[in-house]
């Protein structure tokens, strides 16, 4: 599979591993959120699953070596265990917490992290908040306001893929809002919104109101206006894409990486995943509330190494965390083969080449 040329991508290895000794890590850590602290400490929020995929999301500290390179990590414990009904299977013994992003978001003072909550009806995206990245106050479940023109209910559907924007942005109406970035799951036409030119699971955009989360932040569970941001448009996303990274803001605009799913939705007759997840990016307009300016047509990041393409499930690298380390430069956390962490730098380039219209077209956010 072809990689993207502009984008300078350097693996920095392994950075956390399933400790044998403990057996809540037995089944791998993985998808880590990332954050730097009030301290300046940067702290990785990683999926832990034990046996009967039970996860919980960790609170570990990243240990960097003297050229300022990650080389592992200290565990200080969870962040989140399943406690609620959300969260619980109890018929199956289990739940989850999982798949966590955290933004840190100045209007709010305050870390907003959305993990996908597996309770009795499926994976479903909540929210907790922290002001120093140790300590978490669970919010709810996120609640999608029902939108007549969509004939669908977003409540209704399983999401796990979820970040706010770390920026107000200013809707067309002129309301002050924060971006929540989600993928609701549909695979058939049935079950899609209207309009939708493919029924494959996609990138969505809906806003919450910021004075009502700045008077009370569990206002930030309320979302509305939602509307399509980006479907699969390339071959190595041709099964599905879903949100990877939470937005950061760059010299060339608002950056999301995002993930895409390419291959067959079937297993091997020797129970080998055939499936790809591959990483691409998309970058979003400076002061809009939704444009894009630029999306890679191939990946940034394929599965190459061993760690990468091979473990609980094969030919994975799958983003969820960003550290900004100035200048351009981007070190990206990520899970791999849904059983190790890895970090790896990015170098960004100076500009980007121009977005053609027909790309454009496809790829652009419609003004509701």
């Amino acid at each position: 599979m072809e990689r993207h040329s502009i984008f300078d991508i350097q693996r920095l290895g392994i950075i956390m591993s399933p400790d044998p000794s403990r057996p809540e890590e037995a089944e791998g850590v993985l998808n880590p959120a990332a954050a730097r602290g009030p301290d300046g400490q940067l702290y990785l929020f990683p999926r832990v699953v034990g046996p009967g995929n039970y996860s919980r999301i960790g609170i570990a500290r990243v240990l960097f070596d003297a050229n300022g390179d990650p080389v592992g990590v200290e565990r200080l414990g969870y962040a989140l265990e399943p406690t609620e009904a959300y969260e619980l299977r109890p018929e199956q013994g289990t739940g989850g917490c999982e798949d966590p992003r955290v933004t840190f978001v100045a209007a709010l003072r305050r870390y907003v992290m959305a993990y996908a909550a597996w309770g009795p009806s499926g994976p479903r995206l909540a929210l907790a908040v922290s002001k120093d990245c140790l300590s978490w106050e669970r919010l709810g479940l996120v609640r999608y306001e029902h939108e007549p023109e969509l004939l669908v209910d977003f409540n209704d559907y399983d999401n796990k893929d979820g970040a706010f924007s770390p920026e107000v942005v200013i809707r067309p109406d002129g309301t002050a809002c924060f971006g929540f970035i989600h993928r609701p799951m549909y695979t058939a036409r049935e079950h899609a919104p209207p309009r939708i030119e493919k029924p494959l699971p996609s990138i969505w955009v809906s806003f919450c109101d910021a004075g009502k989360a700045m008077r009370d932040v569990s206002a930030l569970t309320r979302v509305h206006g939602h509307r399509l941001g980006i479907d699969p448009a390339h071959p190595w996303e041709h099964l599905r894409i879903g949100l990877g990274t939470p937005p950061i803001r760059t010299h060339l605009g608002m950056m999301v990486i995002y993930h895409g799913v390419s291959g067959e939705l079937t297993k091997s007759s020797e129970g080998g995943n055939v499936v790809n997840y591959s990483a691409g990016v998309v970058f979003f307009e400076t002061g809009s509330d939704g444009g894009i300016h630029y999306r890679s047509d191939v990946p940034i990041m394929i599965p190459e190494t061993a760690e990468e393409t091979s473990g609980v499930v094969n030919n994975v690298v799958f983003p969820t965390g960003l550290d900004d380390r100035g200048n351009g430069v981007i070190d990206i956390y990520y899970g791999m083969a849904d059983l190790h962490i890895g970090a790896a730098r990015m170098r960004l380039p100076d500009e980007l080449p121009p977005l053609a219209m027909e790309a454009a077209e496809k790829v652009g956010i419609a003004q509701p």
